[in-house]
């Protein structure tokens, strides 16, 4: 016969006092039911019971046999054991309707603290003896021992392996790191922590895409695959960002053109108190009517500019040998609506204002007036549909008007071809002097302005040609080439008409009393032109039309004449 130590109640066979152990105390909170004693072990809860509590299990005459348990030689003391063993059985059923108030029940000791033996004495009526029978009892083994239980330092939860218990740390731990320091997307497969959370969805997806293919999971077939896949979109992204930068650069990402421009720019004065609203809506019905017209305005263009410079060289800059100028050339400078872009059509019309004044291309030209920004976008557009340069109309995606892109070389030699004019592109694309300086550009100039003068055997000092300008670009801006000085010494210097200069600036060159300082700011050393690579564009003559179509043919492939 089997007693419960705690209880007393007897059991017949061992699996049935384990069941009871495991049922009716070890579940439940260790509770003493004869004094306030909780959230002890059942082994400490034995123990305290024996050395606490031992006139409640035995009468004080009752002596038990070595080796047997007190409870199957005490008959006496058989109520007071049922009477233990009802007070224990009401206390473990009614541990869920206590009350949070009670000190023993808010505070658990700690689960490896014992009750010093003793700690409830016995009764001043207790023999010597007792103590002693309680501590020779408590060295024999009990029926049944507690497995060895792991607690979390950090929660309730008790873990019966230190293995499980480390991992179970560790999950606080990672837990606790992820809420102190930056959120993080962990992929619930593998290690890999992405940067935001639809990052981490294409990662997963990608996952289960593989699941779904029948890949073994975590091979590294598997994974090399992945980690390429996933660089490749990697690319892919940078690509498209990279690309829509290049759009929102060159003018074409469907933000507006050139009146879109004009209208913000207006408006940002009016907001800030530079322009009244009377004065805000004229001026952009001059632009509708301008832009209704397709005739440039005029608002940026300065005439008489090449013979204010003639008249200039005439008695002043006694240190050239030679001083060649293009045909007389208007220059149109940017403005509110173009800032930023506009170089390249603005160099286009002052090229047209010198074709103008030249009997030879003057029939050739659609009427008298320089077109405006937006026409001459749409001149490129014609010529794109006629066939010249189908390369260049693609990269643009046939369309010019309503955007700020911006135009080269070969769009003017494209609207030139069209026009039945013959032109040539050169390409300087390399440096050819010292200091990466390009002496073969300036070296071509002069062979250019020289044609004029090829029947005097000795040309004069000031020579006025019937030669349009040059259209000289580089990357990122692009201006005109109007005049060419050759030093006693022989060094050579270009004079340049920028888009980029405010016409107030360019005015000066008009007056006697400005014109020797405005100079030095149109005289370009080779010093001063440094760029990688250079692209002029020349006027030469008209094309028949069957000239006309073998240009248009052979710009499928469009190529420049490389210089060296």
């Amino acid at each position: 016969m089997l007693t419960c130590e705690i209880c007393g109640e007897e059991m017949l066979l061992e699996e049935d006092m384990k069941t009871h152990l495991l049922l009716s105390h070890l579940e439940n909170d260790m509770r003493c039911p004869l004094c306030s004693l909780s959230g002890v072990s059942y082994d400490q809860l034995s123990f305290h019971i024996s050395s606490a509590h031992p006139e409640k299990q035995r009468t004080p005459h009752s002596t038990p046999t070595p080796g047997c348990n007190a409870a199957a030689t005490d008959t006496s003391g058989g109520a007071e054991r049922g009477e233990l063993h009802t007070a224990l059985k009401s206390r473990s059923s009614s541990q869920s309707g206590d009350t949070a108030g009670e000190a023993s029940d808010s505070v658990r000791p700690k689960r490896n603290s014992r009750p010093t033996p003793g700690s409830s004495g016995p009764s001043p009526g207790e023999s010597a003896s007792q103590p002693e029978h309680s501590k020779a009892k408590q060295k024999r083994p009990s029926l049944t021992r507690k497995e060895k239980q792991f607690s979390c330092p950090m929660c309730a939860l008790v873990c019966s392996s230190c293995f499980l218990l480390q991992e179970h740390v560790e999950l606080h731990l990672q837990e606790q790191l992820s809420a102190d320091g930056e959120k993080r997307f962990e992929c619930p497969v593998c290690s890999v922590i992405c940067s935001d959370s639809a990052s981490l969805q294409e990662h997963v997806e990608l996952h289960l895409e593989h699941g779904a293919a029948g890949n073994s999971a975590g091979s590294p077939d598997s994974d090399l695959k992945l980690a390429m896949q996933l660089q490749q979109e990697e690319e892919a992204r940078q690509e498209r960002e990279d690309f829509k930068k290049l759009q929102r650069q060159f003018g074409v990402d469907g933000t507006g053109g050139y009146s879109r421009q004009m209208e913000r720019t207006m408006e940002t004065a009016v907001a800030r108190g530079l322009m009244a609203p009377a004065e805000f809506h004229c001026k952009k019905a001059e632009m509708m009517e301008s832009l209704a017209s397709g005739v440039d305005d005029g608002t940026t263009r300065t005439q008489g500019v090449l013979r204010a410079l003639y008249e200039y060289y005439q008695t002043e800059c006694r240190d050239c040998a030679h001083v060649w100028l293009s045909v007389d050339t208007d220059h149109y400078c940017s403005s509110a609506g173009d800032k930023g872009w506009g170089c390249g059509y603005r160099n286009f019309q002052m090229l047209l204002s010198s074709l103008h004044r030249i009997e030879t291309y003057a029939p050739s030209l659609q009427g008298k007036a320089v077109p405006s920004i937006p026409r001459v976008q749409g001149m490129i557009e014609e010529a794109w549909r006629q066939g010249v340069d189908s390369q260049g109309a693609s990269h643009f995606n046939q369309q010019l008007q309503g955007t700020r892109a911006w135009i080269g070389a070969t769009e003017i030699y494209s609207v030139l071809t069209s026009l039945g004019i013959h032109a040539r592109i050169m390409d300087f694309h390399r440096p050819t002097g010292p200091g990466d300086t390009h002496l073969r550009l300036f070296d071509w100039v002069k062979q250019y302005y020289c044609q004029a003068s090829r029947s005097s055997r000795l040309p004069p000092r000031l020579i006025q040609t019937s030669l349009p300008p040059l259209y000289l670009q580089h990357q990122g801006h692009s201006r005109s080439i109007v005049g060419l000085e050759q030093k006693k010494n022989g060094s050579l210097c270009l004079l340049l008409l920028d888009p980029g200069s405010a016409a107030s600036l360019t005015r000066r060159l008009l007056s006697r009393d400005t014109v020797s300082t405005a100079v030095r700011h149109i005289r370009k050393f080779p010093s001063a032109l440094k760029h990688k690579q250079y692209q002029v564009v020349a006027v030469q003559g008209l094309l028949s039309e069957e000239e006309k179509q073998t240009s248009i043919l052979n710009s499928r492939t469009l190529r420049a004449e490389r210089i060296p």
